[in-house]
C-alpha cells in the first residue's frame, strides 16, 4: 500500500502528519532578518538555543526561515508540537524526526537507533552513545514546546543533551518557561536565549516590512509606528495590511492602536484568553494606571496576590515589562494597554470612578501627587483634586517630557469651577504635567475668569498658584526670558493666613516659592550651558525644597547638583549626592528616568576622572534619558567623546562634540542675556581641539582655540559673551598641549594658565589639575627637575582626596618618567604614585605586545608577584624593616626576596636594582 504523502508511520503505529515534521510554511511576504539568523547560527554552537516570547513575536517564522536556509547537511530535524500532545505522542514525532536525519547521513556515519515508542533508560543510553559517535552534531528544532506540560515527557531530551557529548543541538521555540532544567546550561554559559527584546523589529526592519507589503510611509513616521507597536511583529503586520488602503498613512499611524478590531481580536484570543482569570483581572483593573507596582495593583484590584501574578506575567516578557527598581514597576505593551483601557471604558461609571479613587488614594499616600491628581480628576472627585493641587503644587511641575500620557480627563462642570476656581488650576497643572501646554493654558484662562470675585486672602493664594503655572508654561514653551520674569513674579508673591473655615488657605509657603522658582531658573541656566550659575540656583532651591519637605523638587535639584558638582570637580560630593538622589523614593519606578539620569551622568563623570572607563560607560548608558536638554546633552557628549576617543573612534568622538556644540548654540540663540559663548561652549571647543590635535590636525586645533580665546583677550568676557576664567583656563591648557605636540615647548609654557594663582581656586578642579601636570612636564623638559617634582607633589595634594587618576594616566608621555623619579625623591603619596607608574608600564607593555615582535624582557628567571611588590617598595626610602611592616611580613622574608631580586636583576645594590628594573619596564 503506498504511503500517504501527508502522513508517515508504520502499520502498527498511529500515523504522523508530515506537516509537523517539516519547517512551517512561511507567510508571504517574508522579511529576512540577518541579525537573528546570525544569532541562531551562533547559538547552535552550544547545546541549547531557546527562542521564547508570547504569541505573535515571530518565533515560528524565524525558526522556519533559519531551518529552510540552513546550509548544514543533513538539514535540521523539525518537530511542531500541538496542544494536547502527550509524552508518548511527542516522542513519536521526535522518533520520526531523528530517524529522518539519520537516514540522510552518509553510509559510513553511525545512525542513532531511534526507538518507535518513548524510550526506556537503556534505549536512551544507546541513543546517546550513537549520537556521541557522530562526526557532526545533529540539529533538532522543536517548535511550541511549551504545549507539553508534563515534565516527565522531556526527561529523555535532557538525558540526550547531557550525554550525547555535544552531538545533539536543540533549538526550541516556546511562549513560556519550560520544564527543562535550563539553569544548568545558563550557568555554564551554554544557553543562547532570544526573547522579545531581540525579536522586536527595529526601524530599518519596519521599513523593510512595509516595502515588502507595498506600503509607502514617510520616514519620519517609521519610529512612531515602531513605538506604537513596540516592535511586535504581529502588530506590525496588521498595520502593514491596513496601511495599504489608507490615503494618509502617517495620520493613520497616529491613530493605530490595540483597540482596532483585528488587533483587539488577536490580543484577546492569543494573549488574554490563555491567562488565568486572576491574571486577567489584575491586568484589566491595573490598566487604570500607566504603570503599576504590586502594591498599587493590590489597591486597585482589591486583592493581595498581585506581586506573584505580575511577576509571572512579566517573566514571559513581550506584553508586560518590569523595570529594575525595587519593588519593580510594570508596564503593559502599548497595544495591549490600548485594549485594556478600551475595556475599562466599558465598565459602569460607578465602578470606574471607584478604580480611579483607589488609585488616587494610593498615589497620594505614596508621595506621587501628580498621578493622584490625574486620577482624582478622571474619577470626578473635584474637591479631592483641588486639595491635591493646593497642597502639592510645587511637586506638580513637569520635569520629564517623554512619559506616556493617559487621555485627558473630562473637564469639570462650570458650577464646580464657579465654586472653586482653583479646580481649573488643578486641571491646568494636570495637563501641563502631561506636556499638553495648549490645554493647560486654556484651563488657566478659565480659572482666571472665575477668580475675579475671590476674597483677598484667597485671591493672594490664587495669584501665587496661577503664577507658578505661568512659570511652568514658560518652561514648556522654552521661553527663557519669560521663565526669568515669571520666577521673579512668583518670588514676589506673598500669602496671608486664610479664614479658619478654609483649611486649604495659606498653605503656599515662601519656601515652596523659592524651591519652584530656583529649580526653574537652574534649569534655564543649565540649558544655556552655564553650569556654575545653574549650580548656585539648584543649591538654593534644594535647601528650600528640603525646608518645605518637597521630595520631588528635592530630587530634581539634588540630581542636577550632583552632576554640576562632578563637572566642577568635586567627585566625592558628586558621588554622595548622586547616590542620595537615586535612593530617594520619587526616583523609584518609571516616572523619574530623567532625574535619575542626571545622577547617573554624575557618576559617569566620577568614574571617568577616576579612570574607570567601563564603569563610566555603564553609567553613561543609564543617563541617556537625561540628555534631552541641550546643556545636559553637551555634558553627556563630553563624557562620551572621551570614551570614544579612548576606544579608537576619534571620528565618532568629533561628531559627538560638534553636534552637541551646535545644539547648545541653538539653545543660547533664544536667550537675550547670553547670545553666545558660555562655559559649556568653551569646554566643547577645548575637547574638540584636543581631539583634532590627537589625530594630527594641529592647525585646525590651534585655530579653534585662538578663536575661542579671542573674545576674552578683548575683554569681551566681561559683558557675558566670552568664556569665564575657568573655561579660558581649559582652552589655555589644550592650547599648551597643541604647542607641545607641535614641538614648541616655549610656546606651550607661555600658554599654560597660572594654576597656582589665587583665582585658580575657582576653576573646575580637572582643569586646574591638567594645568599643573602640564606645567610639571614642561619644567622637567626644561631641565628643572626640582621644580617639576615640587609641582607634581602639589598636583597630587589636590587630586588625591577625590581619587583623580585620569589626569595622570592620560597625560603627556613624559609624566611616567617624572612620576618614577618622584618615587626616588620621596612623596607623601607613595602608594598612588607607585600605582600610576605600574599602570603606565602595563599599558606600555600591552601596546608593545600588540606590535610585531612584542616585548623582550631580558630576564633568565622572571620575578614573582611578591618580588615585584617588594621591588616597587625598593624605589622608596623605606628600610627593609619598614617594608616588612607595610606588607605584614617578617624582616627575614623581605631580605630573602631582596636577595632574589638582586640575583635576577644582576644587581649588587638597591639603586642598581631599581635602575635595572626601570630599564626593563618592570617598575
Amino acid at each position: 500500500m503506498p504511503e500517504d504523502r501527508d502522513r508517515v508511520g508504520t502499520a502498527d503505529a498511529p500515523p504522523l502528519l508530515a506537516s509537523r515534521l517539516s519547517p512551517a510554511v512561511l507567510p508571504e511576504p517574508v522579511v529576512v532578518r540577518p541579525r537573528l539568523l546570525d544569532r541562531l547560527d551562533q547559538g547552535v554552537a552550544g547545546p541549547v538555543t531557546l527562542v521564547r516570547a508570547p504569541a505573535g513575536w515571530g518565533k515560528t517564522t524565524l525558526l522556519a526561515s533559519w531551518a529552510r536556509a540552513s546550509p548544514v547537511e543533513p538539514p535540521p530535524a523539525w518537530v511542531a508540537v500541538e496542544a494536547g500532545d502527550t509524552g508518548e505522542r511527542l516522542w513519536s514525532y521526535l522518533t520520526a524526526a531523528l530517524r529522518g536525519v539519520g537516514e540522510g547521513t552518509p553510509d559510513d556515519a553511525p545512525r542513532p537507533p531511534v526507538p518507535d515508542t518513548p524510550p526506556r533508560p537503556d534505549q536512551l543510553e544507546v541513543l546517546a552513545a550513537a549520537l556521541a559517535a557522530r562526526e557532526r552534531p545533529m540539529l533538532l528544532v522543536v517548535d511550541d514546546l511549551h504545549r507539553v506540560t508534563d515534565p516527565a515527557a522531556l526527561t529523555g531530551l535532557e538525558f540526550l543533551l547531557r550525554h550525547a557529548e555535544q552531538r545533539l543541538r536543540l533549538v526550541v521555540g516556546a511562549r513560556t518557561d519550560l520544564p527543562l532544567a535550563l539553569h544548568r546550561w545558563r550557568l555554564a554559559g551554554e544557553l543562547t536565549e532570544i526573547g522579545p527584546d531581540e525579536l522586536a523589529f527595529r526601524d530599518e526592519e519596519v521599513a523593510d516590512l512595509l516595502v515588502a507589503h507595498g506600503v509607502r510611509l514617510p520616514v519620519a513616521a517609521l519610529p512612531r509606528l515602531r513605538e506604537r507597536t513596540g516592535g511586535w511583529p504581529a502588530g506590525l503586520r496588521f498595520a502593514a495590511l491596513a496601511l495599504r488602503a489608507q490615503p494618509d498613512p502617517a495620520r493613520w499611524v497616529e491613530r493605530f492602536g490595540g483597540d482596532q478590531p483585528d488587533v483587539a481580536g488577536y490580543l484577546r484570543e492569543e494573549v488574554l484568553a490563555p491567562l488565568t482569570p486572576d491574571a486577567r483581572d489584575v491586568l484589566r483593573r491595573s490598566a487604570v494606571a500607566a504603570a503599576v507596582c504590586a502594591e498599587l495593583a493590590d489597591a486597585v484590584a482589591g486583592r493581595a496576590d498581585s506581586a506573584q501574578l505580575l511577576a509571572g506575567l512579566a517573566r514571559d516578557g513581550g506584553f508586560l515589562r518590569q523595570d529594575d527598581s525595587s519593588p519593580p514597576w510594570y508596564r503593559c505593551h502599548p497595544l495591549l494597554a490600548d485594549l485594556l483601557r478600551d475595556e475599562l471604558g466599558r465598565l459602569p461609571a460607578d465602578e470606574l470612578r471607584d478604580l480611579h479613587a483607589r488609585a488616587a488614594d494610593w498615589y497620594a499616600r505614596n508621595g506621587r501627587p501628580a498621578e493622584a491628581l490625574r486620577h482624582a480628576l478622571a474619577g470626578g472627585a473635584w474637591d479631592r483634586a483641588t486639595e491635591l493641587f493646593i497642597g502639592h503644587w510645587p511637586e506638580l511641575a513637569p520635569y520629564e517630557r517623554d512619559l506616556p500620557v493617559a487621555p485627558p480627563p473630562a473637564a469639570p462642570p462650570a458650577e464646580a469651577v464657579d465654586r472653586d476656581p482653583e479646580l481649573a488650576l488643578a486641571c491646568a497643572a494636570e495637563r501641563a504635567y502631561a506636556g499638553d501646554a495648549t490645554a493647560a493654558a486654556g484651563h488657566l484662562r478659565r480659572a482666571v475668569e472665575h477668580a475675579r470675585g475671590l476674597p483677598a486672602p484667597r485671591r493672594d493664594r490664587f495669584r501665587r498658584l496661577a503664577t507658578a503655572l505661568e512659570l511652568t508654561l514658560a518652561r514648556l514653551a522654552g521661553d527663557h526670558g519669560e521663565v526669568r520674569r515669571a520666577a521673579a513674579r512668583l518670588l514676589a508673591t506673598r500669602t496671608a493666613p486664610g479664614p479658619g473655615d478654609d483649611p486649604r488657605a495659606g498653605t503656599g509657603e515662601d519656601a515652596d516659592a523659592r524651591a519652584a522658582a530656583g529649580a526653574a531658573l537652574g534649569l534655564v541656566e543649565l540649558a544655556e550651558g552655564e553650569p556654575r550659575a545653574a549650580g548656585d540656583r539648584f543649591a538654593a532651591a534644594l535647601s528650600a525644597a528640603r525646608q518645605a519637605d518637597r521630595p520631588r523638587t528635592e530630587l530634581v535639584c539634588l540630581s542636577r547638583s550632583a552632576l554640576l558638582d562632578a563637572v566642577r570637580g568635586d567627585l566625592r560630593g558628586a558621588e554622595r549626592s548622586a547616590r542620595e538622589a537615586l535612593a530617594l523614593p520619587p526616583c523609584q519606578g518609571w516616572s523619574c528616568r530623567v532625574d535619575c539620569g542626571h545622577a547617573y551622568l554624575a557618576l559617569a563623570f566620577v568614574a571617568l576622572h577616576r579612570d574607570e572607563p567601563a564603569e563610566a560607560a555603564a553609567n553613561l548608558a543609564l543617563a541617556a534619558p537625561a540628555a534631552v536638554e541641550p546643556g545636559v546633552a553637551a555634558l553627556a557628549a563630553l563624557c562620551r567623546a572621551e570614551l570614544l576617543a579612548e576606544s579608537g573612534e576619534p571620528a565618532a568622538a568629533l561628531r559627538t562634540l560638534v553636534e552637541a556644540r551646535a545644539g547648545l548654540v541653538e539653545a543660547r540663540a533664544g536667550s537675550a542675556t547670553r547670545p553666545a559663548g558660555g562655559e559649556l561652549t568653551a569646554r566643547l571647543t577645548a575637547a574638540e581641539a584636543q581631539l583634532r590635535a590627537a589625530v594630527g590636525d594641529l592647525d585646525t586645533a590651534r585655530g579653534l582655540l585662538l578663536d575661542a580665546l579671542r573674545p576674552a583677550d578683548a575683554d569681551a568676557g566681561a559683558n557675558g559673551t566670552g568664556p569665564p576664567a575657568g573655561e579660558t583656563a581649559a582652552l589655555g591648557v589644550v592650547l599648551a598641549r597643541v604647542e607641545l605636540r607641535a614641538g614648541d615647548p616655549r610656546a606651550a609654557a607661555h600658554a599654560v594658565p597660572d594654576w597656582s594663582a589665587p583665582e585658580a581656586a575657582t576653576w573646575p578642579l580637572p582643569v586646574r589639575l591638567a594645568a599643573g601636570v602640564l606645567d610639571a612636564v614642561l619644567a622637567r623638559e626644561g631641565g628643572d627637575d626640582r621644580r617639576a617634582g615640587r609641582l607634581v607633589e602639589q598636583v597630587l595634594d589636590l587630586a588625591e582626596p577625590d581619587g583623580y587618576r585620569r589626569v595622570f594616566t592620560r597625560a603627556e608621555p613624559g609624566l611616567r618618567d617624572l612620576l618614577a623619579g618622584h618615587l626616588d625623591s620621596g612623596t607623601a603619596h607613595w602608594p598612588t604614585v607607585s600605582d600610576l607608574v605600574r599602570g603606565a608600564d602595563e599599558r606600555r607593555a600591552d601596546e608593545s605586545a600588540d606590535r610585531p615582535g612584542g616585548t623582550d624582557r631580558a630576564l633568565d628567571e622572571p620575578l614573582t608577584e611578591r618580588e615585584l611588590t617588594i621591588l616597587r617598595y625598593l624605589q622608596s626610602i623605606l628600610s627593609n624593616v619598614e617594608i616588612a611592616s607595610e606588607l605584614s611580613l617578617s624582616v627575614n622574608t623581605v631580605k630573602t626576596h631582596v636577595r632574589n631580586i638582586y640575583r635576577k636583576l644582576d644587581a649588587t645594590r638597591r639603586r642598581e636594582a631599581v635602575r635595572r628594573a626601570r630599564e626593563l619596564r618592570l617598575i
